[in-house]
């Protein structure tokens, strides 16, 4: 995972693909593939399986080359501050993980890839992945193989969805992308796609990534680390 760029971006919804699909052409023009965070619900009564286009959508991407993550199962229930997976027990876990599962079985997105709401998953959510036959989970750590047992350290610089997207923080998010990829280390982005509506967290995001190639960082997506090396296979 050495050198390598992986852009993530969540919050896909049918309000949000439209600005989501120009941002994915601006990351195909810089031959960018991007890893998409897909939830079953959203906030505002959000249901994939009622979303048609964005399914489509979603399924033509992956055939060009970007990956499906799977992103929790209803974030329109999270409660309080908890982030949806950050504090289940193993079988309530194994619960959510089985639905959202199906849901993606059913429309054809079906991954074996796991990133928990807000980066955080529960000692119970890990317990559970492998049972429900995820592989590989990516939390606020690095990139975790389930299998093998290794993982590979990495922070995620995240723009909206728990994270800041003030002017400040997209200032830092610039510079530590050239920081990070100039002394070869892996760097990865995320995004929330209801900030790629905001012009400046959109231009500190394409800044970022602009960055991170000039200094030499391999475009990648989030797929199973190779348990021999603790890399990501790309």
């Amino acid at each position: 995972m050495n050198g390598q760029l992986i852009v993530s971006v969540s919050g896909i919804t049918d309000t949000t693909r439209g600005v989501v699909d120009g941002f994915a052409r601006e990351m195909d023009a810089r031959a960018v593939p991007l890893s998409l965070f897909v939830a079953p619900r959203l906030a505002g009564h959000y249901l994939l399986v009622r979303d048609a286009h964005t399914q489509e959508w979603l399924l033509e991407r992956r055939e060009g080359g970007d990956a499906i993550v799977l992103h929790g199962y209803d974030h329109g229930g999270e409660a309080g501050r908890h982030a949806e997976f950050s504090a289940l027990p193993e079988h309530e876990a194994r619960l959510r993980l089985l639905a959202a599962d199906r849901v993606l079985d059913r429309t054809g997105l079906r991954t074996r890839l796991f990133a928990p709401p807000r980066w955080r998953a529960s000692s119970g959510t890990v317990a559970a992945l492998p049972q429900v036959g995820f592989r590989t989970v990516v939390d606020g750590t690095g990139v975790h193989d389930l299998a093998g047992g290794t993982v590979t350290r990495s922070r995620v610089y995240g723009v909206g969805d728990g994270a800041p997207s003030r002017p400040w923080w997209c200032r830092v998010v610039v510079s530590e992308a050239a920081r990070v990829t100039r002394r070869g280390e892996p760097l990865r982005l995320a995004v929330s796609a209801p900030v790629l509506a905001a012009a400046g967290p959109r231009r500190a995001v394409l800044a970022a990534v602009d960055a991170a190639l000039r200094h030499g960082a391999e475009p990648a997506v989030y797929r199973r680390p190779a348990s021999s090396t603790g890399r990501v296979t790309v």
